[in-house]
């Protein structure tokens, strides 16, 4: 499956940003989508993700109680709405498709291109 993600860009600390992925391939053929981050100089991490229900879902320590999953089965898109950025939170967002649900990087098959989150101070 392909994966775009999209909504990327600069805001200030304290703003939000909402993040898309849009796959190539109906959505029950990957029942798990999340969404990854890598920073400059860092390995990628867990964000969060979510089950084919749009029901169950995971959140790394640092996105609970800011970010939130969601899907849109009907047109195939998993999005991440982002609120109370901080600086911290700079970083490439990939989404990653699987069948795997779970927060490790090797449970996901499929990865988008990554959006670049810029967060200033």
């Amino acid at each position: 499956v392909q994966l775009q993600a999209s909504g990327g860009g600069l805001v200030q600390a304290g703003g939000s940003l909402r993040l898309s992925c849009a796959a190539s391939e109906r959505s029950i053929r990957h029942p798990v989508m999340g969404w990854f981050r890598q920073a400059p100089g860092k390995e990628r991490e867990f964000v969060a993700t979510i089950w084919w229900n749009d029901v169950n879902t995971i959140y790394s320590d640092s996105a609970k109680g800011r970010f939130t999953i969601s899907r849109d089965n009907a047109k195939d898109t998993v999005y991440l709405q982002m609120n109370a950025l901080n600086p911290g939170d700079t970083a490439i967002y990939y989404c990653a498709a699987g069948d795997t649900y779970g927060t490790s990087l090797s449970g996901y098959k499929s990865w988008g291109q990554g959006t670049l989150v810029t967060v200033s101070s």
